[in-house]
């Protein structure tokens, strides 16, 4: 009996700790007053088109002021850059360096994004690639 109980006891902390491991990729956002649950990559979209307003340089498919998305997250890729360290300025640009001046202003709002914040952005640009 009591190794029945041991065994239900340990599947149950298993099945626990498993339901914790699909959390870890959504973060809890309040939006108008309302608790949701996103995902990585959706929370990264908010913060693409809201808080970062990213929209305004960078747009998914064509080139404007700054690169597209898709040009960008594919250098990336084939370079295995690492875009959060770009962003919190600990790594030098590897797409369109002739653009970085103009990035630099942006660097200030960049400063208030959490960690999770800029690894969801991250998730999203990688997102639209896919």
């Amino acid at each position: 009996m009591q190794k029945y109980i041991l065994l239900i006891g340990v599947i149950g902390l298993l099945l626990s700790c498993k339901s914790q491991e699909k959390k870890s990729d959504e973060q809890s956002v309040t939006i108008g007053g309302k608790s949701t649950e996103l995902s990585a990559s959706e929370l990264g979209k908010k913060l693409f088109n809201g808080k970062g307003k990213c929209y305004t340089c960078h747009k998914l498919d064509k080139k404007s002021i700054g690169p597209s998305v898709q040009a960008m997250m594919k250098i990336y890729n084939e370079q295995n850059g690492d875009i959060v360290a770009f962003l919190k300025q600990e790594a030098d640009p590897i797409v369109d360096p002739e653009t970085y001046t103009v990035m630099k202003t942006n660097f200030a709002l960049l400063k208030t994004f959490s960690d999770k914040e800029l690894e969801a952005l991250e998730a999203y640009m990688y997102s639209v690639v896919e």
